[in-house]
């Protein structure tokens, strides 16, 4: 991996992380980011738990889709899920801090395969989400450059 490739892949992380508005309102972490990698996290709050006080179940997918967003975008090509899946094993709860790691499993001009683990602080696996992308001909620099010229 060249240095450059790795510039890129943290730009775009970044520009994600602070674009993205229900990564902000839950206040996600982006951690780390390399070509098909991200890893994110989130603190679990009060008004994440569903009525058994667990983490709901939204919380732990919007967690994993985001890292897996930041993984398969991070070549720099515009890429859009087409299907994902999350298993839960395990539950969290108020307090405990969730890390999802993406990782990509294949690559294609035209598609990538991911798998993403949700843990606890711990190392308790909480998700296991995998999914698809679609990748688009439009470059993620093209909206990088028109949100800062828009003043987004």
């Amino acid at each position: 991996m060249s240095n450059d490739t790795q510039q890129q892949a943290e730009a775009i992380g970044r520009w994600m992380e602070q674009q993205d508005k229900f990564a902000r309102l839950l206040d996600i972490q982006l951690e780390s980011v390399s070509p098909g990698y991200a890893r994110a996290s989130l603190i679990v709050r009060p008004d994440m738990l569903n009525a058994v006080k667990v983490t709901q179940g939204g919380v732990t997918f919007t967690l994993a889709d985001f890292a897996f967003a930041v993984a398969s975008n991070s070549h720099g090509t515009t890429s859009l899920a087409l299907t994902t899946q999350l298993s839960f094993p395990g539950s969290s709860r108020e307090g405990d801090r969730l890390v999802a790691e993406a990782r990509e499993e294949n690559s294609t001009n035209r598609t990538g395969l991911y798998t993403v683990e949700v843990k606890t602080g711990e190392g308790r696996l909480v998700g296991l989400f995998n999914g698809t992308v679609f990748r688009r001909s439009d470059k993620i620099a093209e909206w990088m450059d028109n949100n800062q010229n828009s003043g987004g």
